[in-house]
């Protein structure tokens, strides 16, 4: 049977590392990655904040939104465990030293800035300012984090990437996110900003041909959203890591905005969670007819 009229499935690990929705063989060029919707914590994250507060680095409810795309063929690789205790979409070497041990990093160090807002490989501070712990780390602890959740996703998201660069011999990818609706103290561009609708990220063109950032960018304005390129998002480690153009791998941060499908004080959705979540489908039809290879269906 070809794997591609086979019911998609989940596979996931125990304790959850990350959960793959979709076939095996991908139908189309198209993969997807959620990698902050994870609500799981780890025994040994040692907060000084509750779970409820540590929420404020979710881009809740993405993995469900973009869901559907699994019965189209399309993967969707979500992160299980919680952005806050590391984050997928830095550099393993983006280290902020004001949390830790001695002020000290052994490994590889390479700094994006990201640490001046507390919101390096693992957050020292929330979107508003708040400390997350009242300690410091040890470097054991942290390779620990490493090796059982940031390599192991970058792992699974290149072998998708991968397979359908395989199969198709290009591949688009959409690193899909969410964003509070108005900055916060310690957030992107600057406290108290309202934010579009959507914002597309690729470091300024270097991650994806235009053609897919204007493709994506037109199709979303064209069903009515407020959509901004590389402002105040760029992109970061994934789309970076994970891109090469020439070689048609073609990766776009996309962040949607969580007022339109989401009561940020509650957590909870609203009812525009379901029209969102039918229009981003519609964006993946087309982004699937658009770009489907020479003489391959979309």
């Amino acid at each position: 049977m070809d794997d591609r009229s086979e019911t998609p499935t989940d596979t996931r690990t125990d304790p959850p590392l990350m959960s793959r929705h979709g076939p095996a063989r991908p139908a189309h060029p198209v993969v997807l990655d959620s990698p902050h919707s994870g609500r799981h914590f780890p025994a040994d994250f040692g907060a000084a904040i509750d779970e409820q507060a540590l929420r404020d680095g979710e881009d809740c409810f993405i993995d469900d939104l973009w869901r559907p795309a699994a019965k189209r063929g399309i993967p969707l690789l979500a992160a299980e465990f919680a952005r806050t205790y590391i984050d997928p979409n830095r550099h393993a070497g983006d280290i902020d030293l004001d949390l830790m041990e001695a002020g000290q990093w052994p490994d590889d160090y390479q700094p994006s800035g990201k640490a001046a807002l507390g919101k390096a490989l693992v957050w020292r501070l929330l979107d508003d300012g708040r400390p997350i712990y009242d300690r410091r780390l040890g470097v054991a602890e942290l390779r620990g984090r490493i090796a059982r959740c940031h390599a192991p996703y970058h792992a699974a998201l290149r072998g998708l990437l991968d397979a359908a660069h395989a199969e198709f011999g290009v591949v688009y990818h959409l690193n899909c996110h969410s964003m509070n609706a108005v900055g916060g103290s310690m957030g992107e561009g600057g406290a108290g900003q309202p934010r579009a609708d959507m914002v597309l990220g690729d470091r300024d063109g270097t991650t994806c041909a235009p053609a897919f950032t204007t493709f994506v960018r037109d199709a979303l304005t064209a069903m009515g959203y407020n959509v901004a390129v590389n402002d105040p998002f760029k992109g970061v480690e994934l789309v970076r890591a994970h891109a090469d153009p020439a070689a048609g791998r073609h990766s776009l941060q996309l962040e949607v905005n969580k007022r339109l499908y989401m009561d940020s004080a509650t957590l909870q959705r609203h009812a525009g969670f379901d029209a969102l979540q039918a229009d981003l489908m519609a964006l993946l039809d087309a982004l699937c007819a658009r770009f489907a290879p020479p003489g391959r269906p979309g």
